[in-house]
């Protein structure tokens, strides 16, 4: 991947990260859904290991 294609897909992730957040909180409101909270929360977890590993593909190796 180029660092342009990285940065976008960066981009997309956040986005639905925050598309997570809404939805989290507007479950929180209702218990009743609280499988598919634990759901959602594992998902932007695991969006958000993705986007720190695609950022750290953007930093360049230091020389030893």
């Amino acid at each position: 991947m180029t660092p342009a294609e990285i940065s976008q897909r960066i981009l997309v992730l956040r986005s639905e990260h925050r598309g997570l957040d809404e939805r989290i909180a507007r479950l929180a409101a209702n218990p009743d859904d609280e499988l598919e909270a634990k759901r959602l929360k594992r998902r932007k977890l695991q969006l958000k290991d993705c986007i720190s590993q695609l950022e750290r593909m953007l930093v360049p190796d230091e020389p030893a």
